[in-house]
């Protein structure tokens, strides 16, 4: 083991030096080619297609881009679809038209092809049986047929135990006989891979310098699941390989897998990429950006108004700034000048408010009235957007000027909402936040978008939590519209799309006083024991 390490660490220390040089020649020479001609730099970006497109998706896919870019490189768009009971055609289609409209363009990828295609993992299935026998063939994996009431009870003692929490290695001791005996028993098993018990794994992150992490603290991944399908930690490394992948840039949350996917380069006697862990995104608070403090699906902004290219003028500043200081800036701009060296490790703040005023400035010093005539027209009031809202407002209207009134909630963003405009006779303020956070949840699970489901959900949920629907709808009518009595409260949901309604709701939830943690639990307890139609 300790000579693995050493070549590990020899290689490692040669790909920095590799890399340092392809700077100090590219800044020498102002020359991106001639780091190209040395090995081309190809960095990729690998979401998942299993919910919203996600600014954090977004920010790893610029940095990416702006790195390859730069350097004369290329950049790769991969969908890891192995989880395939959660992911979508609508998702991927999302993370495709979100990551376009910000003018993050891929050259090779899903859509447009490439030399190392195919770009889904789902269509790669052949690809990593043939790797996985590799694995297995040299004993660098082994198949484990542990039931997860095992597991499950190992994971309880070894908490109990206040031990770290892992597999045991129980079925490493079978003799290979043992394993075709029960395999073609059609006993089900999964394929993990061998990690060694002692010792650290060392390697050398372009920001951090050089890691280290005991080898203890790394599970025996699972490789291929019981179905036959690839963890993600099997199919990226067999894909990183195979696809060319020189540098991995991703967020720091995957620093404590990096042990496990350099283990499997040396299984397979491959060279590593150079790794890269980027800060995570932070609420204003320092906490990790997630959904319930800060919107963060990139439909979101599209939605209320924002123009892509302040939006990723802002990811940009995460973390990240111009060598002159500047605060604006272009893409083509940000590539020109872009240095991964100067990111910094300080967790950056998305902080709403700043985005706003980077937006104004965009709004203010770039578009004459004519293009903000246009664009907010576009915006507003889109060919289909208006056919779906003038049906509604039109058995309203006895002149003109009565429609910006009624089809404000449906061209605005967030409302103006206050904890008395909650008040109900038959629904007590705690009745009227679980209204609004099961329709939140009920609404986030929706496949379908379209007024039958929408329609169906809430009037399932109204029966669940054995309301009547006009009391049930009420508090929905005011944070959709502002008002008790407005416009078709689920046409509205409709129109206004998922990401809007949910900001309502959680605007909402936050006008009656928000929801504590205990309160959250004991609510999602709740919503998980009903049972719909």
């Amino acid at each position: 083991m300790t000579d693995r390490k050493s070549r590990r660490r020899a290689r490692q220390s040669a790909d920095v030096v590799i890399w340092a040089l392809s700077r100090i020649i590219g800044a020498r020479f102002h020359c991106a080619p001639c780091i190209a001609i040395m090995t081309q730099i190809r960095t990729r970006i690998a979401p998942s297609p299993t919910g919203d497109p996600h600014v954090g998706t977004a920010y790893i896919a610029l940095f990416n881009r702006c790195f390859a870019h730069s350097q004369g490189g290329k950049f790769i768009l991969r969908i890891e679809d192995t989880d395939q009971s959660r992911s979508t055609a609508q998702s991927e289609q999302d993370i495709l038209s979100s990551l376009r409209w910000l003018g993050i363009e891929w050259d090779e990828g899903p859509d447009c092809g490439g030399e190392y295609g195919p770009y889904r993992q789902s269509q790669r299935s052949d690809i990593y049986r043939q790797h996985i026998e590799t694995l297995l063939a040299n004993g660098s994996a082994f198949r484990c047929f542990c039931s997860s009431e095992r597991l499950d009870a190992l994971r309880r003692q070894q908490m109990q135990e206040k031990r770290q929490t892992g597999y045991d290695g129980h079925c490493l001791s079978l003799t290979q006989a043992e394993v075709d005996s029960r395999v073609g028993a059609g006993e089900e098993s999964v394929v993990r891979m061998a990690v060694p018990r002692e010792g650290d794994c060392r390697f050398n992150d372009l920001l951090r310098g050089e890691v280290a992490i005991a080898w203890s603290q790394i599970d025996m991944q699972i490789l291929i699941k019981s179905d036959g399908l690839p963890t993600y930690h099997f199919a990226n490394v067999v894909d990183d390989h195979l696809m060319g992948i020189s540098h991995v840039i991703r967020g720091e949350e995957w620093i404590n897998s990096t042990p496990k996917h350099l283990l499997l380069y040396e299984y397979f006697g491959w060279e590593a990429p150079r790794f890269c862990h980027m800060p995570l995104l932070r609420n204003p608070d320092k906490s990790k950006l997630s959904k319930r403090k800060n919107p963060t699906s990139i439909n979101y902004y599209r939605s209320m108004g924002y123009l892509p290219q302040a939006l990723v003028n802002y990811l940009g500043m995460m973390g990240w700034s111009m060598p002159d200081g500047a605060e604006k800036f272009t893409l083509t701009q940000m590539t020109r000048s872009f240095d991964i060296s100067r990111v910094s490790l300080g967790g950056p703040i998305f902080d709403l408010a700043k985005l706003d005023w980077l937006n104004g400035k965009y709004l203010r010093e770039d578009f004459a009235a004519e293009d903000f005539i246009a664009a907010y027209a576009s915006w507003a009031f889109p060919p289909d957007k208006l056919a779906a809202i003038v049906p509604l407002i039109m058995q309203r209207v006895d002149k003109f000027s009565d429609v910006a009134e009624l089809a404000k909630p449906l061209v605005s963003g967030e409302l103006p909402l206050e904890a008395g405009a909650f008040e109900h006779k038959q629904l007590a303020p705690s009745e009227v936040q679980r209204v609004l956070q099961f329709s939140l949840w009920r609404l986030e699970s929706l496949a379908d978008w379209q007024r039958d489901s929408i329609e169906a959900a809430l009037q399932g949920l109204a029966a669940a939590m054995e309301l009547k629907i006009r009391d049930f709808l009420f508090p929905l009518f005011v944070a959709m519209s502002g008002k008790p009595v407005s416009l078709s409260v689920i046409e509205a949901i409709r129109i206004l799309g998922l990401d809007i309604t949910r900001a309502r709701l959680r605007s909402a939830l936050s006008a009656m006083g928000g929801v504590s943690k205990k309160q959250l639990k004991l609510l999602q307890q709740e919503f998980h024991g009903f049972s719909w139609p």
